[in-house]
């Protein structure tokens, strides 16, 4: 049975999709990228504001499933340039206990929603 996880406090989804699915006890979000779910505005002034928005909208997601960051076994990673990994890695690393961090993986593509820098999705198992 899969139960349709939405909260207020992320983004709407910009498409046919939810931003998240619980599945039994394991979580499947969505991709999350950097728009303000108060003012429905992107935040791209540098990629670490970006990503720290990225977070904040995942946190919130997790949040609405009752998990947080500690239940994360895996993310994925979306980046437009791959020379922005070090700055997107370091605030990517405050939320998370570094010995007990999600598997991930950090892929570079050509273009991604809205045009912007960076998209992270996780699952998560309580």
């Amino acid at each position: 049975m899969k139960k349709i996880i939405q909260t207020p406090k992320a983004p709407a989804p910009i498409g046919p999709y939810n931003q998240a699915v619980l599945s039994g006890n394991t979580l499947y979000t969505s991709g999350q990228i950097a728009i303000n779910p108060e003012t429905g505005e992107l935040v791209i002034d540098d990629i670490k504001s970006e990503t720290k928005q990225v977070m904040e909208n995942m946190k919130a997601v997790l949040e609405a499933a009752n998990m947080t960051f500690d239940h994360v076994i895996k993310t994925s990673i979306f980046i437009s340039d791959m020379h922005n990994f070090s700055q997107i890695n370091e605030v990517y690393a405050a939320y998370f206990n570094e010995e007990t961090a999600p598997a991930r993986e950090t892929v570079e593509v050509a273009n991604l929603p809205k045009f912007v820098n960076v998209e992270i999705s996780m699952i998560a198992v309580k």
